[in-house]
C-alpha cells in the first residue's frame, strides 16, 4: 500500500511537473505577412483554350517550346484571368512584408460550392522566375493531412514549418490539383489582377521540384494591352517573427491593390510603405487589402466593402490598424446619377469606422486620388470626389488622414494627376504616383500602438 501511494503521488508530480512546464511556454503568435482577398467570377462561361488558342489577349504569350512540349495541354480561361486546372501544379509567389522563421499558409476555398481537393501542398523560398531555393521547400500538411479537402466556403490553415523568411522576401506556394476544376461547377476563389506572375505547370505533381516545368503562367493581357495576372485559392502567408509586430490591413480597390504598378515589379503603395517602416524601425507588417473594382457600397469584380470588411480586415490577427481608401468606383459607376449620395458614401465609411474600433483598431482615412479624363469621369462625381475628400480631411472622424490627392494632383489642375504620376488611364497611378504616394505618408503615426 505505501508503494501503491508512492506510485501514485510520483504520477501526479510528474503530470504536475509537465502541465507547469507547459504553461511556462508561450504560444506563438503568428502574423499575417502577405493577403489576398477573395473573389469569384462566376457570370461569364468558361472557354477551354489549347495553346494555339493562348495568343488571345488575355493570356500571356508561352514559350514556342513550351507548346511544343505539351501540345495537348488544356488551359481554360474564364472571365478574362480565371484558370481552371486539372493534373497541374500552381507555383504562386507571395512577396511577404515581414519575415520570421516559422511559417504557415491560408488557403481558400470561400467561393466554392463543392470541396476543393488538394494534392499536395509545399512551400519555399523563390530563387528566381519559376524556380525555388534548392533545399527550402517544406510539405505542408493540414491537421496532420497531406491531401486535404477544403470544404465549401472554408478556408484551411497549414500546420507550421520552419524556413527563414527574410523581410520583403518572395515565398513560394505550391498547389498540386489534381481535380478537373472546370469539370466540378464549383466556382473558383480567387484574387484577380494580383500583378505578380504565377506559374502552371504542365500534367502531374511537381510540387517542391527547383525548376517547375511550366506550361502556362497566370499572367493574361487585358482589353488594354496591359499585363496583369492573379492568385489563386490563396489566402495569405503568416510568420512567427522575431519580435512583436503589429498588422496594418491596407484596405481598397485596384488602387491600393497596385493596378498599372508594373507586372512583378512590387511597387504597389502598401509595398513602399511597408519598406519605410522597415527602415524607420516601426515594427508593422502591412498586408494589402485591395480588390481592382471594388466599391463600398455596390458589389463590383468582388463584394462590396461593408460586406468583406470582417473577412478581409478585422479577421487579420494582430490587425492594429487599417487605411481605408475607397469609393471613387461608386463615384464613378454612379455617373451623373445621384446615388450613390455623398451621404451614403460617408455613412459607409462611418461603418467602416466604428467597426473597426469596435475591435481596437486605429483607422486611417485616404482621400480619393484625381480621375479626370478616366472613361467614367463626370463633373458630377467629380463634385462627389471633392466633397468626400473634404469630410474625411475636416471631419475628425478618422484618426489621421493620408491625403493622397494632395500628394498626386497637379498643382495647376487639381482635378487631374500630374502627368509623371498618371499611368495614362488617368485613374491609376504610375509607378512613380505610387511613390509618391507612399512617400506623402507620416510613418510615425504608425510607431504609436493606440488611438
Amino acid at each position: 500500500m505505501p508503494r501503491l501511494r508512492h506510485l501514485v503521488a510520483s504520477a501526479v508530480l510528474t503530470v504536475a511537473l509537465s502541465s507547469a512546464g507547459h504553461a511556462q511556454s508561450p504560444p506563438e503568435r503568428w502574423t499575417p505577412t502577405w493577403a489576398a482577398p477573395d473573389v469569384s467570377r462566376v457570370d461569364q462561361p468558361a472557354q477551354t483554350l489549347g495553346p494555339a488558342a493562348l495568343a488571345f489577349p488575355w493570356v500571356n504569350d508561352v514559350p514556342e517550346a513550351v507548346r511544343e512540349a505539351a501540345p495537348s495541354q488544356q488551359l481554360e480561361v474564364a472571365g478574362g484571368s480565371r484558370l481552371h486546372f486539372h493534373d497541374q501544379t500552381l507555383r504562386q509567389i507571395a512577396r511577404v512584408s515581414t519575415g520570421g522563421n516559422r511559417v504557415r499558409v491560408v488557403l481558400t476555398n470561400t467561393f466554392g460550392t463543392m470541396p476543393l481537393r488538394v494534392g499536395a501542398a509545399q512551400v519555399a523560398l523563390r530563387d528566381k522566375g519559376p524556380s525555388i531555393v534548392a533545399g527550402s521547400n517544406r510539405v505542408l500538411t493540414f491537421g496532420g493531412l497531406t491531401q486535404p479537402a477544403i470544404p465549401p466556403g472554408a478556408l484551411m490553415v497549414s500546420d507550421p514549418v520552419d524556413l527563414a523568411v527574410p523581410d520583403s522576401g518572395d515565398v513560394v506556394i505550391d498547389l498540386y490539383l489534381p481535380d478537373d476544376t472546370a469539370a466540378s461547377r464549383s466556382p473558383v476563389t480567387y484574387h484577380p489582377a494580383s500583378w505578380q506572375t504565377n506559374y502552371v505547370s504542365i500534367p502531374g505533381n511537381h510540387a517542391g521540384v527547383v525548376s517547375l516545368p511550366v506550361a502556362t503562367t497566370t499572367a493574361y493581357r487585358r482589353g488594354d494591352g496591359l499585363p496583369s495576372a492573379s492568385s489563386f485559392f490563396l489566402s495569405r502567408v503568416e510568420v512567427v517573427t522575431t519580435q512583436p509586430t503589429r498588422v496594418l490591413v491596407a484596405f481598397g480597390d485596384s488602387i491600393t491593390d497596385g493596378t498599372q504598378s508594373g507586372l512583378d515589379q512590387n511597387r504597389r503603395w502598401p509595398n513602399l510603405l511597408s519598406a519605410r517602416l522597415t527602415a524607420a524601425g516601426i515594427p508593422m507588417s502591412v498586408i494589402n487589402g485591395g480588390i481592382g473594382g471594388g466599391r463600398v457600397l455596390e458589389d463590383g469584380v468582388g463584394p462590396n466593402g461593408l460586406a468583406r470588411f470582417d473577412r478581409d480586415v478585422l479577421a487579420q490577427a494582430g490587425a492594429a490598424s487599417v487605411t481605408i481608401m475607397l469609393g471613387i468606383n461608386d463615384i464613378g459607376n454612379g455617373g451623373a446619377r445621384p446615388d450613390p449620395s455623398v451621404a451614403q458614401l460617408i455613412a459607409g465609411h462611418r461603418q467602416f469606422i466604428e467597426r473597426a474600433r469596435a475591435r481596437g483598431l486605429r483607422v486611417f482615412g485616404a482621400t480619393l486620388t484625381p480621375f479626370e479624363g478616366a472613361a467614367y469621369w463626370t463633373p458630377e462625381g467629380e463634385a462627389k470626389r471633392q466633397a468626400l475628400n473634404e469630410w474625411i480631411r475636416t471631419s475628425g472622424t478618422y484618426d489621421a488622414v493620408l491625403d493622397f490627392a494632395a500628394a498626386t494632383q497637379d498643382p495647376a489642375r487639381p482635378t487631374r494627376m500630374r502627368t509623371e504620376y498618371d499611368s495614362g488611364d488617368h485613374l491609376h497611378p504610375s509607378p512613380a504616383g505610387y511613390t509618391a504616394m507612399a512617400n506623402s505618408i507620416d510613418v510615425e503615426l504608425f510607431r504609436q500602438t493606440s488611438r
